[in-house]
């Protein structure tokens, strides 16, 4: 059902008058005052389950799958391409069973382990320490480490942290035997991971003690700066950031938040592929929840840390269907369709308001489990909707923010909640504003009235992603249903005022300069 209200995007809690069912407006709000969009926005997440590294990330040097030095070369390639800021691993459930001496030296020798966690895997260690920290080096990402809190000790974490970044003493010599001379940098250390959960499943109260005595232990070496970030809660778990706001917001750098897309109206997970309109409009209004959720622990963390020195983390997020039938159960493996694509547009669009607390996000995951930038079998690889999506939006890493209104008819979906068909997000980087626009809509086109507000349109370039239905995706045997393509007849410019006609269903780019 679709209504005729108006809604905005960030900025204003403003009247705005009813519009037409395809029309909306775009108010652009230039402002000295802005905040930098942090490039950490667009991090990624790779745990040790499923296929996400074995097969999805690394293969070995001996594999005859195209690889460098035992990372996939597509996959690598690829990645490249998303200019990937930040990277999280070991995980997720799997970093707290994780020991890290179990993954460093020769590999014939390193213990194997069963993954309990993640479908009973048997995981050899292959890839560890060294491999992480290469492949960062090679993407020019940062690395954020998840260390073992709940089965590891401060000793175990201290000296992980001394292993890598320390220049002298024993640890950097074991470092050196097992082939690295220098220390690497190590920026973000994550002191535990769904520490409510998996990750021990502690109270508030003895966490926050917890995280206090083990950041104690983890130093910063030869000029190496850590950035602490305490595990952080689940969703609607207020209480959690509350607490540990209260105890130990002295001692940390950033706190984390996991909030996933999942659970569908009925009280299931549901397909990724197989879904009619009402679910798809559910998954939309659960996804936009995730304003109010981080505006709730925003505020929780103003009261305490008014100056907002600390970052909140949204260090995992994105969709959770079901497993894909003839899968592996506990691999957590999903297609990934147009309606996925458009619920990181959503997300990343909602994270941008927050970027003054907000210095983190990690989609979950890389490759292969959950909501992943690609798919791999055997030789192949396929880019997803939401790879093109996360392609779309690298010109709003490390932009200032452009704040705007957005006036828009809102469409309601089967438990209530109200979707915009139009949402929208803009920055400014390099003399150049780059306008992003989603139109939610299924059937209908937008007709988007934006007012530049004095900034220049010399030229305008435009990407859509977007596609027949909305249940299309990338396989193996066809890699491009959805791909980007040029946008370059959708639009036209008139006094200050920038008219765009989006197709239903669709996410556009526009770069102004």
């Amino acid at each position: 059902m679709k209504l005729k209200l108006s809604s905005f995007a960030l900025a204003a809690l403003a009247s705005f008058p009813v519009l037409g069912a395809n029309e909306a407006t775009v108010t652009l709000l230039p402002s000295e005052e802005s905040p930098i969009i942090a490039k950490e926005i667009y991090g990624q997440f790779a745990e040790h389950l499923g296929t996400c590294i074995y097969g999805g990330l690394w293969v070995g040097e001996n594999s005859p799958i195209p690889n460098t030095n035992g990372y996939r070369t597509d996959v690598l390639n690829a990645l490249k391409e998303l200019k990937i800021p930040v990277l999280r691993w070991p995980g997720g459930c799997f970093a707290d069973e994780y020991h890290w001496m179990d993954g460093i030296g020769p590999k014939e020798n390193r213990p194997r382990m069963v993954n309990t966690n993640w479908g009973g895997t048997v995981e050899d260690n292959s890839f560890g320490t060294h491999d992480f920290f290469n492949l960062c080096e090679m993407l020019g990402c940062e690395p954020y480490l998840s260390g073992n809190v709940g089965s590891g000790t401060v000793e175990e974490l201290a000296k992980w942290v001394e292993y890598i970044t320390a220049e002298e003493g024993p640890m950097a010599n074991l470092r050196r035997q097992n082939g690295r001379e220098k220390p690497w940098k190590l920026k973000y250390l994550g002191v535990g991971n769904e520490s409510w959960g998996c990750g021990g499943n502690f109270r508030p109260e003895y966490y926050a003690d917890v995280y206090r005595r083990y950041q104690t232990y983890c130093r910063n070496f030869n000029g190496n700066r850590l950035y602490k970030i305490a595990s952080g809660a689940s969703d609607y778990d207020y209480n959690w950031t509350e607490v540990l706001m209260k105890n130990a917001r002295n001692h940390m750098d950033g706190i984390s938040l996991h909030y996933y897309t999942v659970t569908g109206w009925s009280g299931r997970k549901g397909s990724a592929i197989d879904f009619d309109s009402e679910d798809y409009y559910w998954t939309l209004g659960k996804c936009l929840e995730v304003k109010d959720v981080v505006k709730r622990h925003c505020d929780i963390m103003n009261k305490y840390d008014p100056k907002k020195r600390i970052g909140l983390l949204v260090d995992e997020w994105g969709t959770w269907w079901d497993e894909e039938p003839g899968t592996k159960s506990g691999h957590l493996y999903q297609q990934n369709t147009m309606r996925d694509a458009m619920v990181a547009a959503l997300s990343l669009n909602t994270f941008h308001r927050f970027t003054d607390r907000v210095r983190m996000t990690n989609i979950a995951q890389i490759a292969n489990v959950l909501q992943s930038m690609v798919l791999t079998k055997d030789d192949k690889m396929v880019l997803t909707p939401t790879y093109y999506l996360f392609k779309m939006y690298v010109p709003h890493q490390d932009a200032k923010l452009l704040p705007l209104n957005v006036a828009t008819p809102m469409i309601r979906a089967r438990d209530g909640r109200m979707v915009p068909v139009v949402d929208a997000t803009a920055s400014v980087k390099d003399g150049k504003t780059t306008i992003s626009l989603v139109n939610t809509d299924l059937n209908e086109t937008a007709e988007i009235t934006i007012d530049l507000a004095g900034i220049s349109a010399k030229n305008i370039n435009g990407e859509i992603l977007t596609s027949a239905g909305i249940n299309d995706y990338n396989d193996f045997g066809h890699p491009e249903t959805i791909t980007l393509k040029p946008f370059t007849k959708g639009w036209k410019q008139s006094r200050g005022k920038l008219t765009v006609t989006l197709p239903a269903k669709s996410i556009v780019t526009l770069t102004l300069g």
